[in-house]
C-alpha cells in the first residue's frame, strides 16, 4: 500500500467495535513503535502517550459521562450518552499528552526561539496523533479523534497517576471497524491550493 493509499484509508470511525485479531501486547508495540518514529522540533520528543485497554478503557468512557452528564444536565444527556456508548465500544482508547516541562526547558535552553517551542509541541502532537491513527488504519482498526480535555483532565490525572507537567491534548479510541465511514467531501481547488511556477 503507498503512502497515499493509507492516508486515504484513515478515516474517523464512529461505529467501533472489539473485534481485533492483534493481540493487547502487538497492539501496544505498534502505537509505541510508531511514537518513537513520529518527527518532533529539535527532536524535543515532547508527546507522551497512555494506552487504556479493557476495563481501563471502559473506565475512561465512565469518567467522560459523568463529567458531561454533571454539564449537559440529565434531561438533555441522551445524545452525549449515546455518543459516550460508541466509544466505550471500541477496544481501547490513546490519550495524548504533552510534556510542558520539556516545553519550558527547551525556552530557557534557546531562548530567542521561546515564543514558538509551545507552538512546535502543538505540532508534535498533531503529528503523533495522525501518525498513529494511519499505523492503526494500515492494520484495519478504526479509530477517531476526540478533545474531551479540559473536562477530564483531573479525573482522569487522578485515576491513572499522569504526572502534573503532562498536558492532555486528544484521545483516541480504536477498534474493529464495524460500519464504514461516510463519503468523504473535499473543497474545490481554488479555495485550497495556489501554485506557482517559474
Amino acid at each position: 500500500m503507498s503512502f497515499y493509499e493509507l492516508a486515504k484509508k484513515r478515516r474517523s470511525i464512529y461505529h467501533l467495535g472489539k473485534n481485533i485479531e492483534l493481540s493487547n501486547d502487538k497492539l501496544v508495540k505498534l502505537i509505541k513503535d510508531i511514537v518513537d518514529q513520529t518527527p518532533s522540533s529539535f527532536h524535543s520528543q515532547t508527546s507522551r502517550v497512555v494506552i487504556l485497554l479493557g476495563e481501563e478503557h471502559d473506565a475512561l468512557w465512565e469518567i467522560t459521562r459523568e463529567k458531561l452528564r454533571a454539564i449537559v444536565g440529565e434531561e438533555n444527556f441522551e445524545g452525549t450518552d449515546q455518543k459516550i456508548n460508541s466509544f466505550k465500544a471500541a477496544k481501547g482508547t490513546v490519550l495524548f499528552y504533552e510534556d510542558k516541562d520539556v516545553v519550558s526547558g527547551l525556552q530557557k535552553q534557546f531562548p530567542l526561539y521561546a515564543d514558538n517551542f509551545p507552538i512546535w509541541s502543538e505540532h508534535s502532537t498533531g503529528l503523533t496523533q495522525y501518525a498513529v491513527w494511519l499505523a492503526l488504519a494500515e492494520v484495519d482498526i478504526g479509530a477517531s479523534l476526540q478533545h474531551y480535555n479540559p473536562i477530564i483532565d483531573a479525573d482522569v490525572a487522578t485515576r491513572w497517576d499522569i504526572p502534573s507537567n503532562w498536558v492532555l491534548r486528544a484521545q483516541m479510541p480504536f477498534g474493529s471497524i464495524e460500519s464504514p465511514a461516510s463519503e468523504k467531501n473535499y473543497l474545490d481547488e481554488e479555495t485550497r491550493y495556489r501554485v506557482f511556477s517559474a
